[in-house]
């Protein structure tokens, strides 16, 4: 059982938010709201229809209604709005700093203009009560010219960007399969990162870093599975960007009790806690420090080393890095 002082330290405590995928934030409410904005029919009768049709069996089975919730983002306006209401969560959770995914492909398969997206989210971004910066995201199930083409549609927007990503269905899409599009990014002096071992093996993790050259593991939890890799990323300290209550949702793992996200740890690894689609996982980043440290053997410490984890492993200048860790540190000190 967690107790109360644990508890309130875990939601007061600064944190960054690397693993938050903006079109994942959309709530029932709004999704509602914007397909009446403009003008769409839903499948869904309700909010309480939705909210209910979030029980999946697998990550292909999310994704399915993950872009379905999508097709209501139209307009600039659209997009700012999605934005501006995940900020404004994350500042309430004490999230100083957000490295946001979004998915342009999703969009412009729609017929949705690449500036369009990325537009009215950098926009709230910058009007946010939180540090925000953005990473785009690579479909996996797509060939990679989409991929090549879509880094093309990116190069006016290049200033809004800090680094690009490959996110979508794992299984049979390994890393190595994006190599070119990766290279070009790394060129442009992109900072990467790759979802890797979530449902994919450990071997999908080798090939994200030996080949396409990432600086950040999403997910990664399968890494335990391969002792070798284990001791890799320990020594290269690459952060593990963790989503605890996704990996429950998604059945990664059947119970929280069995994460092993404290085993992590334990091995040295620089893991940090996300919240990955929040509206459809069941909770923003502070729900899933409190769904862990409930069912996990997880004290105060723990709580330290995530929190200084998650912004060491952000790709911010070091001025900022250092201050934001200055803030865990004095937030951590005896009294």
């Amino acid at each position: 059982m967690l107790n109360e002082q644990l508890r309130r330290r875990l939601q007061a405590m600064p944190k960054a938010e690397l693993h938050i995928h903006i079109e994942g934030s959309l709530e029932p409410e709004l999704i509602f709201e914007l397909a009446q904005r403009n003008g769409i029919s839903l499948a869904y009768p309700s909010v309480e229809a939705l909210r209910q049709a979030y029980d999946f069996t697998d990550l292909q089975s999310f994704l399915d209604i993950y872009y379905a919730g999508a097709s209501v983002l139209l307009t600039e306006q659209d997009f700012y709005d999605m934005t501006a209401a995940y900020l404004r969560r994350a500042a309430a959770d004490n999230v100083r700093h957000a490295e946001i995914f979004f998915d342009p492909q999703t969009h412009t398969a729609r017929g949705v203009p690449f500036g369009t997206a990325i537009n009215g989210i950098w926009r709230a971004c910058q009007e946010g009560p939180i540090s925000a910066s953005l990473i785009m995201c690579f479909l996996r199930h797509l060939p990679e010219e989409d991929a090549l083409a879509t880094l093309e549609q990116a190069l006016p927007h290049r200033d809004k960007l800090i680094g690009v990503g490959l996110d979508s269905s794992e299984v049979g899409h390994p890393p190595e399969k994006f190599a070119r599009v990766f290279e070009r990014a790394r060129e442009l002096g992109l900072h990467l990162v790759a979802h890797a071992g979530e449902e994919g093996p450990p071997a999908y993790i080798d090939s994200a870093l030996d080949v396409l050259h990432v600086e950040r593991i999403d997910h990664g939890v399968r890494c335990l599975d391969d002792p070798q890799l284990v001791q890799r990323l320990a020594r290269e300290r690459m952060a593990l960007t963790v989503c605890p209550l996704s990996n429950i949702k998604l059945r990664v793992f059947d119970v929280m009790g069995s994460h092993n996200l404290r085993r992590l740890l334990d091995a040295g690894l620089a893991a940090t806690v996300n919240s990955d689609d929040p509206a459809y996982f069941g909770g923003y980043v502070n729900a899933n420090y409190l769904a862990a440290f409930e069912a996990l053997p997880l004290d105060e410490r723990h709580a330290r080393q995530l929190a200084v984890n998650s912004f060491e492993a952000a790709f911010l200048d070091a001025d900022s890095k250092r201050a934001f860790l200055d803030e865990v540190e004095a937030f951590f000190a005896p009294v």
